[in-house]
Formats: structure tokens, sequence, C-alpha cells
């Protein structure tokens, strides 16, 4: 039978015992991680979630205490009370108090455990299905305690900064209005408004704007967030964001600057690192040219370059077609690769490219004097001069080459510079690579719906000196918006928004909205331009990917205490699941079961 504590407090944390506490009695809670039973000498790891302390019985400990520890088991739920002393044996080195163990003199069992489906240990090689089963017990792993205190201390940081520069934590609703523009809403159905659904929000991008109109100056919020998308490494179907917007704000710098401060104070107290400010900008255009990305990671070379000038005329037609049809041909000089990949590794990289529908991938390579590749015998001797020119190669060295419109030229060879350093191990994880991405484009055509869509949302700000191309030449506007890039990962993204009438009008005109769309999606919204907005932006950063940046884990799972698979659904809880038939009729849902569908 589980004891009590019977009015025993603990005096310190497990991880947490130094000198300070030698010689003197303390009380520790915790979760056996280890015994070892001697005979007439017991040890037990006791472990909470600032990490461990041995704990001793010897023949010198109550035999009714001696008998007690040698029943314990791992996992069973221990308060212990004793002396600090030095170790009697070896230091253990691997943890913080490794030089001190607790002689026990009280020793309560108030849970006993079953045997656990597998061991908690951070090294275990445990499938992850049975992992995220019994998600409580892998929590106890230090790793991933690890990952949720450097949770806690980045909010902290955040809550303390944002209110240290004037801003105001507001909480905004889950149940709000489903509007366009965006991914897949989570439905919420109504029980006293038959037939209606709220929808989870997606970010209170809405909210946040409202309360500028409302007059906060200053708004944050850690909020919770909800799309139903694909999942991937780093996205979950429900998200956290440090929200934040300002007023009285014009140039996106405005925000920048302010946002750096969070970001270098986030670092600082979280993992005492110190960043140097300002931190690097670059433009949306140079990061595509250049690393054929929206969030380039800059921690490695391999630079993309364009050849478009050099084969525009060339007799082979795949290259100088794609440069006759808009697009361009563009390399990445693989330096030295050609001793790191074989025949077969290289013809298997077309699959890489191929995911962003390019065509094809061809190649060169340089040894000595000796040129290969899949397209040597289609150029010039002139032209591979000049590329082998323009790419400074060198023997040893491989080109890579994709010939098709912009889009898909700069994915492709943006996601196959990734590959071949992540394969060659060019990037230093120990770096941390940030960047600001700006100038954006505002729209993007998409040729799927025959009209323009918004790259970040409808309420985005033209760049001031863009406003006349609206009418002219759309695709040409920039956005006054922003992205913070970490690593190759976008950490955070946000704009100026729009804050007169006649402009967010137009906005909307442009992305195919007729009055009765913007009065049925955004007429509360728009209504509260009518009373005076300030000039406002803000920014939101995803605090899930702060973490996994931090912690270096490269899975979001290990950074939310219960996080879905790759099918949205929850493998501890079984969510989701079905519900009886009364919830149903009292929400007016009626569920199809024929068999066209599911």
């Amino acid at each position: 039978m589980a004891e009590s504590l019977n009015g025993l407090k603990r005096t310190c944390l497990c991880g947490e015992l130094t000198a300070e506490y030698l010689n003197k009695e303390v009380v520790v809670f915790g979760f056996t991680a280890k015994i070892r039973n001697m005979g007439g000498l017991i040890f037990i790891d006791l472990r909470d979630r600032t990490g461990i302390i041995q704990l001793v019985a010897d023949n010198n400990t109550p035999i009714e205490i001696l008998d007690k520890a040698a029943s314990v088991k791992n996992e069973y739920v221990l308060a212990a009370k004793g002396i600090l002393r030095k170790r009697q044996g070896a230091v253990n080195t691997k943890i913080s108090t490794g030089e001190f163990e607790i002689l026990i003199n009280d020793l309560r069992i108030l849970s006993e455990a079953e045997t656990t489906p597998f061991v908690i240990d951070e090294k275990a090689a445990v499938l992850e299905p049975l992992r995220l089963k019994y998600r409580y017990l892998e929590l106890r792993r230090p790793e991933l305690q690890k990952n949720l205190i450097v949770r806690d201390k980045i909010t902290k940081t955040a809550r303390d900064y944002l209110s240290e520069n004037g801003f105001l934590e507001i909480e905004t609703p889950f149940l709000g209005k489903s509007t366009p523009e965006g991914a897949r809403d989570y439905l919420v159905p109504s029980r006293v408004h038959p037939g209606s659904f709220y929808a989870l929000p997606q970010s209170p991008q809405l909210y946040k704007q409202l309360l500028m109109i409302a007059g906060f100056d200053r708004y944050y919020q850690v909020a919770r967030c909800f799309r139903d998308e694909d999942l991937r490494a780093n996205r979950q179907p429900e998200f956290t964001q440090i929200d934040m917007e300002m007023s009285y704000v014009e140039k996106e710098s405005d925000v920048m600057e302010v946002m750096e401060g969070l970001v270098c104070a986030i670092f600082e107290k979280t993992i005492a690192k110190k960043l140097p400010r300002p931190f690097r900008t670059i433009t949306y255009k140079e990061a595509m040219e250049k690393y054929g990305s929206d969030k380039p990671d800059t921690r490695f070379g391999m630079e993309i370059q364009d050849v478009s000038d050099i084969v525009a005329n060339s007799e082979f037609s795949i290259f100088s077609g794609a440069v006759k049809n808009g697009g361009s041909v563009r390399l990445i000089n693989a330096n030295g690769f050609q001793n790191r990949l074989s025949r077969k590794e290289i013809d298997a990289l077309s699959d890489i490219v191929k995911t962003f529908k390019a065509k094809g991938l061809a190649w060169m390579s340089f040894f000595g004097d000796e040129i290969k590749g899949t397209v040597v015998k289609n150029l010039s001797k002139d032209e591979i001069d000049a590329i082998k020119a323009r790419s400074m190669a060198q023997s040893g060295d491989i080109l890579f080459f994709v010939a098709d419109k912009n889009s898909v030229v700069f994915n492709s060879l943006g996601a196959l510079r990734l590959h071949l350093a992540e394969k060659a191990g060019l990037i230093d994880n120990s770096k941390f690579d940030i960047l600001w991405v700006t100038d954006f484009p505002l729209l993007e055509f998409s040729e799927e719906e025959n009209r323009f869509v918004a790259v970040h949302h409808p309420f985005t700000m033209p760049k001031q000196e863009d406003i006349a191309l609206l009418d002219t030449n759309p695709e040409a506007v920039r956005a006054a918006a922003y992205d913070l890039v970490i690593n190759g990962q976008e950490a955070g993204g946000g704009s100026i928004r729009i804050h007169d009438r006649e402009l967010q009008a137009k906005m909307f005109n442009l992305l195919g909205f007729t009055d009765e769309d913007i009065e049925a999606k955004f007429g509360f919204f728009v209504n509260a331009f009518k009373y005076g907005a300030p000039p406002h932006g803000g920014l939101a950063f995803g605090l899930d990917r702060l973490v996994m940046l931090l912690t270096g884990t490269e899975s979001i799972k290990d950074v939310i205490a219960f996080p879905k698979v790759q099918n949205a659904s929850c493998l501890m809880s079984d969510a989701p699941s079905q519900v009886d038939i009364k919830q149903l009729n009292d929400l007016h849902i009626l569920i199809d079961k024929s068999e066209k569908n599911g």
C-alpha cells in the first residue's frame, strides 16, 4: 500500500544539491531511475526534472528502511530523507550531483509502478508509436524534460521583455469566424446555431489588428493556433506563436528592431549566447537567386549561379529553350564532390529535383584536363570554358544544372544544395545563422485558381514606392514584409499592415473578392476601419520552432508535451474519436457512412 508524505516537505530538487547542503539533512522526492542491491549496501538513483541524486542505505541504516529500500523497483515514486555527504565511492562525472549522495534515514514509497513498456532511458531504442502511446512515460526522459524547460524559459523571457517594452498580454478567441486565404480551418459545429460553425484560429491576425484599432498600441500573446494541413518534421496541427502587434510604426525596421531585441534576450537568457546586432538582412530576390529558398541556410557556400546568358543561343535546346521561354539555366558548384559521389549517387540526385517539377538534372565534372558529364557533348568548348570560369570550377568539382522556369530552378537547386551540404557535413550545427529576409512579392498568380493570391495574407501593406504598380503590374509589387530565418528555418514572420480603407478595398479586388465576399468573410473587420485605424505592424514567432532551434532537436514532437502523429491523431488518447449519437443530435450532425464516403 502506498505511503503518505505525512508532513514531509521537500527541501530541494535532486539535481540542485550542491556543497552548500553537505552534512545537512535534506528531503527529496522523485522517480526511481536505477537500483543496485549489493546485499547490505543498496544504491538508488532518484530522478526528478532537475537531475539525479544517489541514495544510499547501508548496515547502519535502520533495518526497516533497509528492507524497504530492497523492495524498491524502477519508476517507484519515493520520498527520501537523510544526510548529504561526499560519495564514498567513485565520483560520477556524468551528472551534476556526481560527487554527492544521501545516506537515508527515512524512505517512503509514495507509489509503486508496474514494469514499464520500455526503459526510461534517453538512449533506449524504442519505436515512436510505442513511445507516443505512453507519452507520459517518455516525458520522464531527461532529454525531453530539458526541451520543455527551455520552452518555459523562452516564453518567460518573451513575456518579461515584451512587458518591459510596453506590450500588453491580451487573449483572443478560439471560437471565431472561418475566413479564406490560408490553410484548411478546423471547424467547430454550433449547438445553438444549427448548421453554423466556428473556426479555430490559424493565427490571431484579425483580432490583433482590431486591438490596434481599439487603441491598445502594443499587444502580445503566447497564442495557440490550429491548421488542418499535412504534417512534417517541423509542423503540427496545433502549434504556438509568440504573437505581437505595434501601432504607429511606418517602416519594417520599426518592428524588426524591437524583435531583434527579443531574440537576443531569448538566446542570452535561455542558452547564454550573445548575438551580434543588427541582424543581417537580404532581399527575397537575393535569397532565391543565391540560395534557392526564401529561408536560406547561409552557414555554407555552394551558392546558385546563373549561366543563362552563356547558353541563351546554345545548340543544346534544353538550355537555350528554357531561356527563350522566360526561364533560366542555373548551377551549383559542388566543390570537391567528384571523390564523394559515385555515378550511381549522381544519377539518384535527379529524384530530388524532380520532386520540385524539374524535368531533369544535368551535370559536368572536372578532373585535371578531363571533363565528363551529361551535357559535355551538347555544349561548345567556348560555352564550357565560360561556364567553368564563371563557376570557378577546379579539378574535383561537379557542376549541377537545372533549366526550367525560375520557380522550378530555384526550388530544385535550393533543395539539392541543402542535400549535398548535409551529405558532405558542410553545415556547422554549432553555429546560429540568423538573418532577415525582406521585400517579398505581395502577390502571386495562382494558375489553379486563375487569380492573384496573397503571398502572406490580404492585410499586408505594399511597399510605399510600389503602390502605383497595383494598377499596372501587380506581380511586381513588393510587400512591406519580413521573415526572421535561423539556420534555414523560418522562425518568425510579419509585415506592416494596411490601415487605409481604400487600399484594403483595392487589395481585396485584386484578390478577386466581390463586395459580397468581403462582407461575408471580413465584414466585421472592414467595418472597424471606418472608425479610424492607426498605422500598425507586427510579427509572430513560431515558439515550437524556436525551441527546436535552441535545443538542436530535429523533430517538433520533441518540444511539444503531447504531439500528434502524421495523420493528426494522438496515439496516447486515441483522438480523434467517435462520439455518441446524442452529442451528434445536439449538434444537428448526421454522419454519412455510405461506402462512397468511406
